[in-house]
């Protein structure tokens, strides 16, 4: 993997960088996961082999650093990764983020808008509020998720057969998880949405089939943001079809 340090917290970012001749795409994962350990197979799909493809591991996930010093919120990531992509030198680019990863690449989106080819999210978190695991995680005091908390849901997720979330939740900082969760629940002004409908890029929402039906399919086309769905999936579409999340991405990148 290769390195970038993040000189606000002195810690490194660690991200593969896949060659290609087209549009680069950076992957920003969900909450408990890592680029790393979720995408290399949608990566290696023959629909984005001809693309150069960044997969990231946000600082307290996967193999970067995990500094208890970061605060771990949603925008604190965006800062980061804007650094990130200028150290790249990237200049017409592609984000991709799922879930805690879509609120990321929102407003990550908004500050790099003049260089983004398009913006392709799945299954995103775009209100205050979270989603079940980051209420189950936010359940916890900080303390009680670093001590127990951690452990308890990784452990739970075993039990139920969750086994991909919890192979990577348990490399993850419990500080760091535990921090994110609270800035999914808090949200932000604006929103995530109304960021999302006010950019003028193109922008793609992608569902699982099983997690249909969702008022979000109405409610997005309604504001010109194209709605892709990837078949026999859930929620964990890079894991459940992998292939058709590929497609799908490519799909949402116009051709140059």
């Amino acid at each position: 993997m290769k390195e970038f340090r993040v000189k606000s917290c002195d810690a490194i970012l660690r991200y593969h960088d896949f060659p290609g001749s087209e549009v680069p795409i950076v992957f920003i994962h969900g909450i408990g996961c890592a680029s790393s350990f979720d995408y290399p197979l949608v990566a290696s799909s023959n629909w984005l082999l001809p693309h150069r493809r960044i997969l990231v591991d946000l600082l307290g996930s996967g193999f970067s650093d995990k500094p208890e010093k970061f605060d771990y919120s949603i925008r604190s990531h965006a800062v980061y990764l804007e650094e990130f992509i200028k150290y790249l030198g990237l200049d017409k680019f592609a984000i991709f983020g799922h879930s805690m990863g879509g609120a990321v690449s929102v407003v990550l989106a908004e500050k790099v808008q003049e260089h983004l080819q398009a913006l392709v999210l799945s299954e995103a978190n775009l209100d205050a509020g979270g989603g079940f695991f980051s209420k189950k995680i936010a359940s916890y005091t900080e303390l009680e998720y670093r001590d127990k908390g951690h452990a308890q849901i990784v452990q739970e997720s075993i039990c139920s057969l969750n086994t991909q979330w919890a192979a990577c939740l348990v490399v993850n900082s419990s500080v760091g998880t535990h921090r994110q969760a609270l800035s999914l629940i808090e949200g932000q002004n604006p929103s995530w949405r109304d960021i999302l409908y006010s950019l003028e890029v193109n922008r793609t929402y992608i569902f699982g089939s099983k997690s249909l039906p969702d008022p979000d399919t109405t409610e997005l086309s309604d504001h010109e943001i194209t709605i892709s769905i990837v078949s026999d999936a859930g929620h964990s579409m890079a894991w459940d079809n992998p292939d058709g999340l590929a497609e799908a991405i490519k799909n949402a990148i116009p051709a140059t």
